[in-house]
């Protein structure tokens, strides 16, 4: 039976990338052996996320996500809560493409992207749910959400992180601990903090130092939180974070791997940001859904330990070649004996 994709398209990302490159994008999928259609999103609610459920219980074998990172996240949702989940492509044509620069799919080139599609290599990744919503790259409360929400989407458009730069800079002198309870795995912090993270890879604002271990498939969220308020302290981490990931260690940083968390705010609102857009207030729980989608990607460039499942996959391939060996030597045993019975 022919395999059928469907990419799910925003008409207005990067400044119309996708239009400009959609008869190429639909020739390659289709030379890697996809019946291809498209379907450009609208200005209506959930347009993408509905579309993506459809095409999935329709039967479709690939659906691909091209856009921003908020097209990919409304994807994930239309897709996350089915029984059956085909696989999920992804061509990066927003501003920052924070998950896209993780599975090292290329950023500046849509028909690059989808080269990876047809290359086939694949990583089972997981997905985070935040109570009813889905999200494949971070979720965040404090500074983070403020920074994010302070930038209009037409500057977002022309500047890109840069715009995120400027607008965190004139923020940084305005920043004030939030009173927070964090339970994760193994503990709970119960303080002051400026922010938190919950990040799914090492990939965050166009930073891929601030998880220097992130694993993609361990089921584990990295929980990064920021205890100090101090613009001269967090200068001092983010330094740390381009000098190797050194702010991992330092005390003015709880850094853990957990499968669950729990937010709360006791005194003051807590806004959570999911994948760059505002998801709800605390109180909100986290969960980790190990290896949930699989989703092309760029594996030959991505770190071994940040992808568990290729030693699995490394395990399944000696065991095939094992079989096959052991299978070629018994037919050789077969032939000698036949041979050795015409000889009498």
């Amino acid at each position: 039976m022919q395999k059928r994709c469907r990419i799910i398209y925003n008409p207005t990302s990067g400044r119309e990338m996708m239009k400009n490159n959609l008869v190429d994008i639909l020739n390659i999928l289709e030379g890697a052996g996809y019946e291809t259609s498209a379907y450009a999103t609208t200005p209506e609610k959930d347009s993408a996320k509905n579309e993506a459920a459809r095409a999935a219980k329709a039967g479709f074998n690939l659906i691909v996500a091209a856009g921003g990172d908020g097209t990919i996240n409304e994807v994930v949702n239309g897709l996350a809560p089915l029984k059956h989940r085909p696989r999920l492509g992804i061509i990066p044509a927003g501003t920052t493409n924070d998950y896209a620069r993780a599975l090292k799919i290329p950023r500046e080139s849509p028909i690059d992207a989808a080269k990876v599609i047809a290359k086939g290599q694949t990583v089972k990744m997981d997905i985070g749910q935040a109570n009813d919503k889905y999200f494949v790259n971070i979720a965040a409360g404090g500074l983070l959400t403020e920074l994010t929400y302070g930038v209009p989407s037409e500057i977002k458009s022309l500047f890109g992180y840069l715009a995120y730069l400027v607008k965190g800079a004139e923020l940084l002198p305005r920043i004030k601990p939030v009173k927070m309870r964090l339970e994760y795995d193994d503990g709970v912090f119960d303080g002051m903090a400026s922010m938190f993270f919950l990040a799914l890879t090492n990939s965050v604002g166009g930073f891929e130092q601030i998880v220097p271990d992130a694993s993609f498939d361990d089921g584990k969220f990295t929980l990064i939180i920021v205890k100090t308020s101090n613009l001269l302290e967090i200068l001092q981490l983010i330094q740390m974070v381009f000098n190797g990931g050194k702010h991992v260690n330092d005390p003015r940083i709880l850094y853990v791997k957990t499968s669950k968390v729990v937010a709360k705010a006791p005194k003051d609102r807590m806004m959570i940001n999911i994948d760059g857009e505002y998801g709800g207030d605390a109180p909100m729980i986290f969960k980790n859904h190990k290896q949930h989608l699989e989703i092309f990607a760029n594996t030959d460039e991505i770190p071994d330990d940040a992808i568990t499942s290729k030693d699995e996959a490394a395990e399944e391939n000696a065991r095939e070649q094992f079989v096959e060996g052991v299978d070629k030597l018994r037919n050789l045993s077969e032939e000698q004996l036949e041979l050795s019975d015409k000889d009498k």
